[in-house]
């Protein structure tokens, strides 16, 4: 029977899942990798998918399509740009496993937007046409689906959601070396930073944070009524929600899915967000929802298996 390899490229390790070509995950493994940029890596790659189709009576053979995920830009034409937190050879690797999976398909995909074509296969977006996907994390990321397809961009930076200017007026810069980025003040470093600098506008002491993304511990304080983790959330629900107004301008989603560790605490902000939105969108964007993504961490995985059928055809 057919099968699906859907291959979430992390810094440490890869997390891999043999999927049904209708969804089901049938199994999932994890192959620990460095540097994956030699033969001997390729070789500790293609063992451990072999060893994980083994296990459950597959053969390489009965593998049709295959997924990965990399922390990159990829374009159109599945080409990887950057890859800035790790070490990889695409070009290596997707040699290795075509010679070890002769009749697979074989896809590259950016794992934000791997992530939001998970969703759309079976995730909280399944049957939807368009919708955006915002991950938040140590960043914000994202994926963009409209008309049912994924819009990866001419040069892979569609979806770049974590980069759109929403201050103009910032003085520091952001990661991407630009200022006022999203980013800034809705991921995780940027909810906590804020929640430190109210803190000390005010002369309060913050809680005890864990690091620079302990976001659980500001929603913790913002639940009990610390007035300074209130005033960080109510921030970033307005970033947020101004930036999603301007990509309604533009794709019109029927839906917005918040994922990402940031993306836990949706309970706690949704109606802040969704207000903030409602505030800056068009008129006939109002109605678009929000709603938190519903496969966690496996939804690259699953994107990226679901990308590499759809290029099978």
């Amino acid at each position: 029977m057919s099968k699906v390899l859907g291959i979430d490229i992390g810094g440490t390790s890869i997390k891999v899942g043999m999927f049904s070509t209708d969804g089901k995950l049938e199994a999932v493994t994890k192959i620990p990798t460095g540097e994956i940029v030699s033969e001997a890596a390729f070789a500790v790659v293609t063992e451990g998918l072999k060893a994980l189709l083994a296990d459950n009576g597959v053969t390489p053979d009965e593998v049709i399509a295959i997924g990965l995920d990399v922390p990159g830009p990829v374009d159109d034409d599945g080409k990887v740009g950057m890859l800035a937190n790790i070490e990889l050879d695409p070009e290596g690797l997707q040699a290795a496993i075509k010679r070890t999976f002769a009749n697979a398909n074989l896809a590259f995909v950016n794992d934000a937007n791997a992530a939001a074509l998970g969703e759309l296969w079976q995730g909280s977006a399944k049957g939807a046409n368009s919708f955006v996907l915002i991950a938040i994390g140590t960043g914000v990321g994202g994926g963009v689906v409209a008309n049912g397809k994924l819009v990866s961009g001419a040069f892979g930076a569609g979806g770049e959601i974590g980069h759109i200017t929403v201050n103009r007026d910032e003085t520091a810069n952001c990661g991407c070396g630009r200022k006022g980025c999203l980013e800034q003040y809705a991921s995780a470093t940027g909810i906590v930073r804020a929640y430190k600098k109210a803190c000390a506008a005010k002369g309060t002491e913050p809680v005890e944070l864990s690091g620079p993304t302990d976001t659980l511990s500001v929603f913790n304080a913002h639940r009990a009524g610390d007035e300074a983790a209130v005033e960080a959330i109510a921030q970033m629900c307005d970033y947020l929600g101004y930036a999603m107004a301007q990509i309604s301008a533009v794709t019109d989603p029927q839906m917005y899915l918040i994922g990402g560790g940031v993306g836990g605490g949706f309970n706690l902000y949704a109606e802040d967000l969704r207000n903030a939105f409602r505030k800056y969108c068009l008129a006939p964007s109002v109605a678009t929802r929000i709603l938190p993504a519903s496969l966690g961490n496996d939804a690259a995985m699953y994107g990226c298996a679901y990308q590499a059928l759809l290029e099978r055809g």
